[in-house]
């Protein structure tokens, strides 16, 4: 049975098994990083895999969604232990080569209230261990308001606002060795196929034989 997630093309691999690495798909409001997920579903084979994000299940869920101090502590706290959940359960069902992730435990420090020094003590881990977990982060950057970004009503932040937050989550991953950054183009594709054929360069060459394309329609 195909995991939840999993690209849509079949594999010839011969391989029933595969030990999984990690990839943050990461970014500020408005990057295109649900889109650029939802193409990789549509490009790569079964053995890539795309974990939805925590904190849209977090809140989604109904956890309250509040700017005090201790709310807001509370809120990155459960979507930091429902992302290691979601890496654990899909690194044991040993199905994926690639597992892409709707960002990673690092990005709350962008959200956290306070020193970063406190996320990391209250989730008893250090930067060190969660820049481990990790092979890749592909970074995908906020475009400014006269690149294209729109915000809506689920993206309330302003441009000004999205380039903060955008540049906090940069800073949240300072420090990893394979970190890429995906700036914005006036083309979404150009941006897309960055992206993906980046993550299709870390595939086993068993699971590399489908081609790339970005369709207008798919932006």
């Amino acid at each position: 049975m195909k995991l939840p997630g999993a690209g849509y093309l079949a594999c010839g691999c011969a391989s029933e098994e595969h030990s999984p690495v990690f990839i943050v798909i990461t970014g500020g409001p408005g990057a295109g990083k649900t889109a650029i997920l939802e193409l990789a579903r549509r490009v790569f084979c079964e053995h890539v895999t795309i974990l939805p994000e925590a904190a849209s299940i977090v809140f989604g869920g109904g956890f309250p969604r509040l700017d005090s101090t201790p709310a807001r502590r509370a809120a990155q706290q459960a979507i930091f232990h429902v992302q290691r959940q979601l890496e654990t359960w899909v690194a044991e069902e040993r199905q994926a080569a690639i597992v892409l992730c709707d960002r990673g435990t690092l990005d709350g420090l962008a959200y956290w209230p306070g020193a970063h020094s406190g996320y990391f003590e209250r989730l008893e881990v250090t930067r060190a261990q969660e820049l481990a977990r990790y092979r890749a982060v592909i970074h995908l950057r906020t475009p400014a308001a006269k690149g294209g970004y729109v915000n809506s009503a689920l993206r309330i932040e302003s441009a000004e606002e999205a380039a903060k937050i955008d540049q906090e989550i940069w800073q949240a991953w300072e420090g990893h060795p394979q970190r890429h950054e995906v700036v914005s183009e006036g083309d979404f594709s150009v941006k897309a196929l960055a992206a993906l054929e980046w993550v299709r360069s870390q595939l086993p060459e068993c699971c590399r034989s489908h081609p790339i394309s970005v369709a207008e329609e798919d932006e």
